[in-house]
């Protein structure tokens, strides 16, 4: 699964061009029985299957003792799980300036807890939804982190433009043709004054955020809007109204 990294799209270039390595390890190489079993019934019974401990401690320190040999003495280790705390802009940043990251995957109805009080230091997760493997939510974190590098986009104030960067959401994005099935292009940006261009993608942005995810303006600015955000948000809160009302 994890080829996909390599082999293809920002994180496939990047690996290419060496900005980063990744390495896997199967927890299944360190089994010592003939079924290569790295699960077993929950104790206290219940459906499904938990990883255990054993296959598990071995692959990891396995994977620090390559670490320790190739990258840095000791490396976070993130424990992909639906009861880790959302990743965010601002936790991939930190991650990316760190010299490595171990990722556990986790599978079935988890993983052995005593495991993760000896290794885990810090359990994430890419939503609140429950996907079949941790293999997806690695991969999404990977990508997340890779794109930071720097060298790894071919522009590098994209990185700096993307949403939740700035703690909101994009503003929309238009291209040639000007008119489209009769809709053109917001006439500010064509207008080639850099000034009137950045007030309009900011109202977009405050407005989107706003109607999407009032959530991230609590967060931006716990104090309020300052006074030239909230008169851009108020603004496009008419437009909107008079937009549905005619």
């Amino acid at each position: 699964m994890l080829d996909a990294v390599t082999q293809f799209g920002i994180t496939g270039k990047a690996y290419k061009k060496n900005l980063y390595r990744l390495r896997t390890w199967n927890p299944r190489d360190y089994t010592n029985n003939c079924y290569r079993k790295v699960d077993d019934a929950p104790y206290g019974g219940g459906v499904g299957m938990v990883m255990m401990a054993a296959p598990l401690d071995l692959a990891i320190s396995g994977a620090q003792k390559w670490q320790k040999e190739n990258v840095a003495d000791k490396t976070w280790v993130i424990y992909l799980s639906p009861q880790g705390k959302r990743i965010d802009h601002a936790r991939v940043s930190q991650l990316t300036s760190m010299n490595g990251v171990t990722l556990i995957c986790g599978r079935y109805e988890g993983i052995d807890e005593r495991l993760i009080a000896q290794h885990v230091d810090e359990e994430l997760s890419i939503g609140d939804y429950v996907i079949s493997g941790g293999e997806l939510a690695a991969m999404v974190l990977i990508d997340a982190i890779v794109r930071q590098l720097p060298g790894a986009l071919g522009d590098a104030e994209s990185a700096n433009n993307d949403s939740l960067v700035d703690g909101l959401l994009k503003y929309p994005q238009y291209t040639r043709p000007q008119i489209y099935r009769e809709q053109p292009v917001p006439e500010a940006l064509l207008t080639g004054d850099h000034s009137r261009i950045n007030r309009w993608r900011l109202q977009q942005s405050l407005g989107r955020t706003w109607l999407r995810r009032p959530d991230l303006l609590i967060k931006k600015y716990p104090n309020g809007l300052p006074d030239q955000e909230k008169l851009l948000l108020e603004e496009f809160k008419l437009t909107e109204k008079n937009t549905k009302s005619g």
